[in-house]
């Protein structure tokens, strides 16, 4: 759609945006598009605040603080939200039944072709309906996005999908055994309780590097990186599903196995589009998912965030849902033809680690 923009001028210079502007034409278009799509599918959009007493909770995502001054000239701490999960599970206790939200989300620590410090994430919720309906909502959503952009496929980097196609459809053990030869569920227990030195032992017969300090989650990681996903949506999308409950930590235990939870990501071209949940409402297991977490965190990183309490207690009458969040800025990558996710952005944020 665009040609390959001058990486070394600013973004806004003229010769610059004229080379970028197919591309935000493009994203334009698809975000039209899809609001069409979700208030046809009587979904009700919502605008949620970028400022949360936290972030979110997860051991990975890295947030930008800031303080609030109240009037008294008191400090509180605040920080830019990774996500708006909080504030949409909050809409859905207070009755909506099914919202959708385009937000701005901050996340730090992330640079490069797919990832921007500040990013569009489109997030759709369903009171009372199956994770399994965002799995076709996914796949109506990337044809969608090839119709608006005029493109039979989506592509990144020479690879291609067919977005008509119905989705592979893979669980994250069935991966592991046919990419790794690592049959993953034999060191998680029934409770969710992992087995770190077995893991280890199945990794090294595999030839996959294990470092003497690595926890069960480090190497659950590596195999994912370096055996997984390099080999997910080509040709096809693929849904990976059926994450252990360790690594989905607002996702509900899957009903037919309880090591196991109900999320899955979304894969286009060997990249990652979407993660969805069978949305967890056990405000108590929830507060003790965010604190392993946050354990985690505080191992790898020497940091936490706080816990929403508010949200924690708006789970408590939160319907039975299902939820998922889309970075919109790659699907407009994969259907315009985009080689790095800063040109289907309007405005980039200056590069500052340069």
């Amino acid at each position: 759609m665009g040609s390959n923009p001058d990486t070394t001028s600013p973004w806004w210079t003229p010769d610059v945006h004229q080379d970028r502007r197919p591309f935000l034409i493009g994203r334009n278009a698809i975000q039209a598009a899809m609001r069409s799509f979700f208030a046809a599918n009587d979904f009700l959009e919502v605008d949620t605040s970028t400022l949360q007493v936290s972030p979110g909770n997860e051991a990975h995502l890295h947030a930008f603080a800031t303080t609030g001054i109240t009037t008294s000239g008191e400090a509180t701490p605040l920080y830019l939200h990774t996500s708006p999960e909080f504030a949409c599970k909050k809409l859905l206790a207070a009755g909506e039944k099914r919202i959708s939200c385009f937000a701005h989300v901050y996340r730090n620590r992330e640079r490069g072709p797919l990832h921007h410090p500040e990013f569009t994430m489109l997030e759709w919720y369903r009171a009372g309906e199956t994770y399994e309906t965002l799995m076709r909502d996914s796949q109506q959503l990337l044809a969608l996005a090839a119709d608006t952009a005029k493109t039979k496929l989506l592509t990144y980097r020479g690879h291609s999908v067919d977005p008509y196609l119905e989705p592979e459809r893979l669980s994250v053990a069935e991966a592991f055994q046919r990419y790794a030869d690592i049959d993953l569920l034999a060191t998680i227990e029934a409770d969710g309780t992992t087995d770190g030195k077995h893991l280890a032992t199945m990794l090294k017969a595999s030839g996959i590097r294990v470092a003497d300090d690595d926890s069960w989650a480090d190497m659950f990681s590596r195999v994912i990186v370096e055996r997984v996903e390099p080999r997910l949506g080509f040709g096809r999308a693929t849904i990976l599903d059926e994450y252990p409950t360790s690594e989905a930590a607002l996702a509900r235990r899957s009903p037919g196995d309880s090591r196991v939870a109900e999320r899955f990501e979304l894969y286009a071209c060997g990249v990652e589009l979407a993660n969805a949940f069978g949305e967890l409402t056990d405000a108590a297991e929830q507060r003790r998912r965010f604190q392993t977490e946050m354990a985690e965190k505080q191992r790898v990183y020497g940091e936490t965030y706080p816990l929403d309490d508010d949200f924690l207690a708006a789970l408590e009458i939160m319907p039975a849902a299902s939820g998922i969040a889309l970075g919109f800025d790659r699907l407009v990558m994969l259907a315009t033809g985009a080689p790095r996710i800063d040109l289907v952005m309007w405005a980039p944020v200056t590069d500052y680690g340069s």
